[in-house]
């Protein structure tokens, strides 16, 4: 992997450290230099530049400011939420950052593919380039609201795009992926379903319930999926839920060593310990519960996130899509007269017992407790409660802290990203 990647950082990295966005022409391999036998490279080192370069606090950056972890010696997630929304955060700034450098790199890509003959090899390549060009754009939307748009790379300065325009790509970029892609025959790369799965999370953060159910639905009725255990999941090479995982392989030289974080030298895996689970995470799973013991557990009196066992000693992949998603995309688009049995076949599958609520607000209060039971360190909670307006009373946070702040140094070298998002 490193020798494959060695042409592709190069190629990726031709656009200033400094200046994110504002992207070089030249690079170590010119494009139309590429030939068909170069691709099975390019593809390898798009994985690894989306894969690798947002950085391993990019996977926990939901979770940190869902208010899911906190520090160490600290029990206040309003203290880490604070200091991460500032516009001088090394963590905003390298998920930022990071964002846009793979985002080059898949835009690059991309416009090779586009000079390939017609065929299947063509059709993978732009399937897989679109794939991850929405899963980029989804990230930034999100975070940040109004965001540069870019389906080619550019050396000129580049203004924020409306995000309903961003929501507008992202969709086409799918639509794209599931025409052109494949089966899913492995979960490390991408497919039709995982192009598929995705588009559901996007139709469901855009209000787009009916459409985000179907999808959600297709992907429930597939035989090559099912519910299965979560020691399973996160304990086994292949399980029945996966849809789509990065690999992020130690022997790879993969730098998403997540829980070398949450370890520490006390727990036979060891680690650092820079961030522990909330204490309310420690009491959010019910008796009978199978998720608790996989996703925290405790020490000699200290707590730990528990889903990436590796510590010190490796890596752990890192999971995209499954299906336990497509059941609580499904069941919070159909409310509870559609969705109800949705929510209770999954919470019978982790162990526990069926409930029926009798209103649609307690309903959707019940999907979203699932889901952060679901997807504790899975990068999902800020955006989950900030779509559903519940950030602001459950974190404590300010209404302006629903969105993060575009880092202060790219604000300086690019004065067309100006104004700031407010308050910051």
């Amino acid at each position: 992997m490193k020798k494959i990647f060695v042409i592709f950082l190069m190629t990726a990295l031709a656009c200033s450290c400094n200046k994110m966005l504002e992207l070089y022409p030249h690079s170590a391999v010119a494009p139309e230099t590429i030939t068909e036998s170069d691709i099975p490279q390019l593809r390898v080192g798009m994985y690894w530049m989306v894969q690798e370069q947002p950085g391993r606090t990019s996977y926990i950056i939901e979770d940190m400011l869902g208010g899911n972890l906190t520090q160490k010696n600290s029990t206040s997630t309003i203290a880490l939420i604070n200091s991460i929304l500032n516009a001088q955060s090394d963590i905003v700034f390298d998920a930022w950052k990071g964002a846009y450098k793979s985002l080059y790199q898949v835009n690059n890509v991309y416009s090779i593919a586009e000079r390939l003959p017609e065929g299947d090899l063509r059709n993978q390549v732009l399937g897989e380039a679109s794939y991850f060009r929405a899963y980029i754009y989804i990230q930034l939307v999100t975070r940040w609201g109004d965001v540069p748009l870019l389906t080619r790379n550019t050396v000129e300065d580049v203004p924020r795009t409306k995000a309903a325009l961003v929501w507008d790509q992202i969709m086409k970029d799918l639509d794209n992926a599931i025409a052109l892609l494949g089966d899913n025959t492995k979960v490390h790369y991408v497919s039709q379903d995982a192009a598929k799965a995705l588009k559901a999370r996007a139709l469901l953060f855009t209000g787009e319930k009916v459409k985000a159910a179907q999808l959600a639905d297709e992907l429930i009725a597939k035989p090559r999926y099912a519910l299965d255990s979560f020691e399973n999941i996160y304990r086994n090479d292949r399980d029945t839920e996966t849809i789509f995982e990065f690999k992020c392989a130690t022997a790879d030289g993969s730098n998403i060593t997540l829980s070398n974080l949450f370890y520490s030298y006390n727990h036979p895996n060891k680690g650092t310990y820079s961030y522990m689970p909330a204490p309310d995470v420690m009491t959010l799973f019910e008796e009978g519960d199978k998720r608790k013991e996989i996703t925290v557990t405790t020490l000699d009196g200290l707590n730990f996130i528990n889903k990436y066992p590796s510590g010190q000693t490796g890596t752990d992949p890192f999971i995209v899509s499954r299906l336990a998603e497509m059941y609580l995309i499904s069941a919070e688009a159909k409310g509870v007269d559609g969705g109800l049995g949705l929510l209770n076949e999954l919470r019978t599958n982790r162990g526990l017992e069926a409930i029926y609520p009798s209103t649609e607000r307690a309903f959707q209060n019940a999907v979203m407790l699932e889901r952060r039971r679901e997807f504790v360190a899975e990068n999902m909670r800020f955006t989950d409660l900030v779509r559903t307006g519940r950030a602001v009373e459950e974190l404590g946070i300010q209404e302006y802290q629903q969105l993060l702040p575009i880092p202060e140094s790219e604000l300086q070298n690019n004065a067309l990203l100006r104004p700031q998002n407010p308050n910051y």
